[in-house]
């Protein structure tokens, strides 16, 4: 059974009786926190019901490009989202919400010492104190190529053959960090800065000229519904832009 198929039988089954239907949003994976946040937030003053699945923008653009009936499309990268609307799938090109930006995490315990420029990760490779780093798939998941094109940059790459940890999204890669399957990894700042990773282990900020900006687009499908745009006006407005903010994410103006 394709994935996503999997996915709404259980979504169908979360969705109290009586209740009416909740709008289906697949959101990029460094949204996990902050976006659970403005849901929680959206319930709360509205009563109106949103479910969300979280994962690789690219796997989800894959999805919708096949049919799967998410009605709010919330990608980690543009290029997903302008694909998705020149195939004919979204209503439109949607709006830009985000520019993400790209930390290193150091879990504690760790041997590796966070720094922006990561010049302790270089030493820890270079000494042997570094067994795996993990990242976000490159193939699929934004901050996996961006995570690559960092390192590139650093002189790293290379070094680090042999030695990385992929995660399927960049949670995933967070989560390998957190669990011993990594000395650390590098992922989205917005998942350091929740207070669940923030207990458990320290980031920093990687330059952000060290990788193409991560421009963070999320556009309605041609099937969503008048809840889904009204969900998606809502991440418009101050208090949901608030709780990005305060996530790390870079506001666009418009």
């Amino acid at each position: 059974m394709p994935g996503w198929r999997a996915w709404l039988l259980c979504l169908a089954v979360l969705i109290l009786p009586g209740r009416c239907p909740a709008t289906t949003v697949a959101a990029a994976a460094d949204l996990q926190f902050a976006l659970a946040e403005i849901v929680a937030d959206y319930r709360r003053t509205t009563g109106r019901q949103v479910s969300v699945a979280y994962g690789s923008s690219g796997h989800f653009a894959r999805q919708i490009a096949q049919g799967a009936p998410f009605e709010l499309f919330i990608s980690a990268d543009e290029e997903y989202v302008l694909r998705l609307a020149a195939q004919g799938r979204l209503r439109d090109t949607g709006r830009l919400y985000a520019i993400g930006r790209l930390a290193l995490l150091v879990p504690h315990g760790s041997p590796l010492t966070a720094d922006e420029r990561l010049s302790g990760l270089a030493a820890a490779i270079a000494d042997g104190r570094l067994r795996r780093l993990a990242i976000a798939n490159p193939e699929h998941a934004p901050y996996g190529r961006a995570a690559r094109a960092a390192l590139e940059h650093a002189g790293l790459w290379s070094a680090l053959q042999g030695r990385l940890v992929l995660g399927d999204n960049v949670a995933q890669a967070a989560q390998f960090a957190l669990s011993g399957s990594a000395e650390g990894g590098i992922v989205a700042w917005s998942l350091s800065r929740s207070p669940e990773l923030a207990r458990r282990s320290s980031a920093v900020l990687i330059p952000a000229a060290w990788h193409p900006p991560i421009r963070q687009r999320m556009a309605l499908t041609r099937g969503a519904d008048e809840a889904a745009a009204h969900f998606f006006d809502y991440l418009q407005q101050p208090a949901a832009r608030a709780v990005l903010a305060r996530y790390g994410f870079l506001l666009p103006e418009n």
